[in-house]
This record gives C-alpha cells, sequence and structure tokens, in this order.
C-alpha cells in the first residue's frame, strides 16, 4: 500500500519523478505540501486546495494534540474526516514545536516534558505516544520524534542530539510495527546539524532500521544558504534511492528546484502561505511586494503565466487595494495563487524530468528571473 517507484530520472542531474501510494492516493514526486499546521492551512477552504491542485498537506502533531485534543479527533473518526480532506496527509511528530518552544519544555531521555503554550498544562511527548497520536489521527505519513538543535551548535551538542534522534527512531519504529503496521508510513528523521561526518553516521544508522521513507531534518534553522545546500546535497546522496527522500521545513522555489537536482522528493514550508498574508507574491520572473505603490493602477493579474483563480480574475491593483484596506479577501486570494504557484513549479518540474529536460527547465527558471540562483 506504501509502495514507492522512481518513474524517470534526469540524465545530468539527480532529479526523479515517482509515484508514492499511500491509502489516500498516489502521490506524483516531487511535490510540495502546504502547511495546515491545525487542520487548516491559513485562509484557505479545501476547495481552494483542490483548485491549486494539492496533492498532499501537512498538519501538526503538537498543535493537534493540544487542541481540540486527540480524543475529538479520534471521535469524529481521524483527522481526514474531521476536516473533510480525503486526500494522502503527513504529520510531524511535534519535536521541532516543542524545541521551537524550549522554554516551555526539558529534554530526556525517555522524551519531552513540556507545557501547553495555551494553558500550561503539563505533557510527555514520548516516541511510542508521537506514534500513537499520528496513528490516532489517522495520517498517511508519520514522522519519528527527533530531537531539533539550534544553529550555531558544538560537534559534541550536534552528535548527541543525533544519537538520541537514533534511539528515538528505534523506539518508533518498534512501537509501530509492534502495534500499527500498516496503517500508515512512518518517516525517519536524518540529523547531525552541519556536520558531513555526522550527518553520513545518521543515516548510515536509520536506514540500517529500513524505514519506509527518510527525512532529512535540521535545515533552515539558521545557517547559511551554502551550508544548506551542501548538508543536504551530502545527505540526499547517501539516503536509499528507492525511498522518498523529504526536506523538511525548505524553501525558496529557489532552493526547491537545486534540492530536486540532488534527489529530493518532498517538501513543505510555510513560506508560500505565511508570505502571502505579508503581501509577497511569487512570479515567473521573481517575487512582488503588493503593496508597493507601482500596482496602485496596474491592471494586470499577478502573474500573466499563472492560471490561478486569483490571477484568472483579480488585477494587481484591485489585489494592492484590498491589502491596504486590510480586507480579509486579500489573504485568501494572495494564499490562493502562491499555493497554485508552488504546486504548479513542481509539476512543472516533474514534467521537465519525465521528458528528459529538467537541465533545460532549470536554465530557463533562472533567465526568467534574470540570475543563476537567490531568493527571488
Amino acid at each position: 500500500m506504501y509502495d514507492f517507484e522512481v518513474i524517470a530520472k534526469s540524465s545530468q542531474f539527480k532529479a526523479r519523478a515517482g509515484h508514492l501510494q499511500t491509502r489516500h492516493g498516489i502521490i506524483e514526486t516531487p511535490v510540495f505540501m502546504p502547511v495546515g499546521t491545525q487542520a487548516s492551512v491559513k485562509s484557505l477552504a479545501f476547495d481552494d486546495l483542490i483548485a491549486c491542485n494539492t496533492q498532499i498537506m501537512l498538519s501538526n502533531t503538537y498543535h493537534l494534540y493540544l487542541r481540540p485534543g486527540i480524543d475529538v479527533i479520534v471521535e469524529l473518526n481521524g483527522l481526514h474526516s474531521f476536516m473533510n480532506w480525503k486526500k494522502p496527509i503527513l504529520t510531524d511528530s511535534g519535536g521541532f514545536q516543542v524545541f521551537s518552544l524550549s522554554k516551555l519544555s526539558k529534554i530526556h531521555e525517555d522524551g519531552y516534558s513540556f507545557q501547553s503554550h495555551i494553558d500550561g498544562s503539563s505533557h510527555i511527548l514520548t516516541p511510542e505516544k508521537a506514534v500513537e497520536l499520528q496513528c490516532g489521527f489517522g495520517s498517511d505519513i508519520m514522522m519519528c520524534l527527533d530531537q531539533c538543535i539550534g544553529y550555531p551548535a558544538e560537534m559534541d551538542e550536534a552528535n548527541s542530539a543525533m544519537l538520541l534522534t537514533h534511539r528515538w527512531a528505534k523506539r518508533c519504529k518498534e512501537h509501530w510495527e509492534n502495534t500499527y503496521q500498516g496503517i500508515n508510513s512512518l518517516f525517519g528523521i536524518v540529523q547531525g546539524g552541519m556536520y558531513r561526518e555526522l550527518r553520513s553516521i545518521s543515516v548510515n544508522a536509520l536506514v540500517e532500521l529500513d524505514f519506509p521513507g527518510y527525512a532529512v531534518g535540521g535545515l533552515s534553522v539558521g545557517e547559511s544558504k551554502t551550508e544548506m545546500l551542501d548538508i543536504a546535497a551530502h545527505t540526499l546522496s547517501l539516503l536509499p534511492d528507492n525511498k522518498p527522500k523529504y526536506v523538511m521545513g525548505v524553501g525558496t522555489p529557489n532552493d526547491i528546484i537545486e534540492l530536486v537536482g540532488y534527489g529530493a522528493d518532498m517538501f513543505d514550508c510555510v513560506m508560500p502561505t505565511r508570505n502571502a498574508r505579508n503581501g509577497q507574491l511569487f512570479t515567473h520572473s521573481g517575487t512582488i511586494n503588493i503593496s508597493n505603490a507601482a500596482h496602485r493602477y496596474d491592471p494586470d493579474p499577478i502573474d500573466v503565466l499563472c492560471g490561478c483563480f486569483t490571477c484568472r480574475n483579480y488585477s494587481r491593483a484591485y489585489l494592492r487595494h484590498l491589502y491596504k484596506a486590510k480586507e480579509l479577501l486579500a489573504y485568501r486570494l494572495n494564499t490562493i495563487h502562491n499555493v497554485y504557484y508552488y504546486n504548479n513549479l513542481l509539476s512543472d518540474i516533474r514534467q521537465a524530468i519525465c521528458n528528459g529536460q529538467f537541465d533545460q527547465f532549470k536554465r530557463q527558471y533562472y533567465l526568467a528571473k534574470n540570475n543563476t540562483y537567490g531568493d527571488g
């Protein structure tokens, strides 16, 4: 039920296109997953996500565990039924959120002890509980609990966190196999900070456990773009090619194109949705800020090459007006465009790989933005 098949490869890069079978349908890779932290992609209805060609969305274990609570979601027959989303769902383990709220948490061998940021109540998140929660949600793909570290981190700190991540991964895998195997798919998370040698050790340890898929964690935590791409490329090259490879929390359209070239299959990032709410919109020729005065009288859509609902119906002038007036519609229309842009970018990348033209696609992409690599 959770088979992964590579259907096409680039001849000049490690880019590949594939099919990932899940209980709620086949995912065509490489794929982008919009972030629906609390069972909702901010400002969008699920009809909007479908119209934006979304294949799979991501939800957050930490937040859903605290509110509305696992009991509510189980009572409502799982996360798919609860939010009326019929396509695949990936859930993270909650480890990154506990890390990001470190003033409210303590880490120990058994897991994380933390206080709720909502009401101060005390909780413990163990590897076994992370598996139980995600299986209770009915996630199609779930993540092992891992220890996240900040940037920069000394090698001793990165090594200690990596080894704990491995011990937790083993516990997650054993609990999943003994109790839940077949319900969903479990991915191991590679850690090791910005140290190539630790990343190599982490890959070897996790591959030995034989997970259905693997994620590259611990990126986009403050490191430079060069460091991020170097560690991602090194790690992706070591992971088995017969399993899906997921780079967590990344990134800009340029990041995605580079990482696909290194062999990445799956991505998530809050950038398209968060930036939309801040007025930054992605186009085939670069980013624009819709609040700029240059758009006050502009009758054109955000992107003349875009087929999203927003671009088919509204001008930059109207979108600027909504945004400046702080009308709620601004956030929905902007987010529709950015999510569509990301999904369409990944669709174009898949097609280019299948046609043996990824290298040409990459060159043309950067030419359109008048750069060789950047954040545009």
